[in-house]
């Protein structure tokens, strides 16, 4: 993380989700994209959906450019942080919930392979028999 940035945990984050303040986050690195949302290509729907909270796995599926990341960090204005319990409950008495981006489920090795393996094995026999 870069110390010279501000750090704000998640709950902060949280509170801006809206037109007129609108934060995401990306790689654990928050972005101010209030005065982008006429700008962004997608549309300002596209930002405001993931207004507020952890946006990574959205930005990285959509494959944004080099120009792209370039850009985001013209608007960058700190770091997440982990929460204290007290911003923990101080955010829960005022109703906000900090969303994390889901984490990809985790395909185990052996499913990774059983079709490769399959084919494999297949073709071995069809050389065989046909040989």
């Amino acid at each position: 993380m870069e110390e010279h940035l501000k750090q704000y945990p998640l709950v902060e984050v949280a509170k801006h989700n809206s037109k007129k303040d609108a934060w995401i986050v990306i790689d654990g690195k928050i972005y101010d994209v209030t005065l982008f949302l006429d700008e962004h290509p997608g549309g300002e729907e596209v930002l405001l959906e993931v207004a507020g909270r952890d946006a990574t796995r959205e930005f990285e599926d959509v494959g944004h450019s080099d120009e792209a990341r370039e850009l985001r960090e013209k608007h960058l204005v700190g770091v997440v942080r982990k929460e204290t319990k007290e911003e923990l409950a101080q955010a829960e008495r005022e109703g906000v919930k900090p969303v994390h981006s889901p984490k990809q489920p985790q395909v185990p090795l052996w499913k990774k392979l059983l079709i490769p393996g399959v084919l494999v094995v297949m073709a071995f026999l069809i050389r065989k028999y046909l040989s």
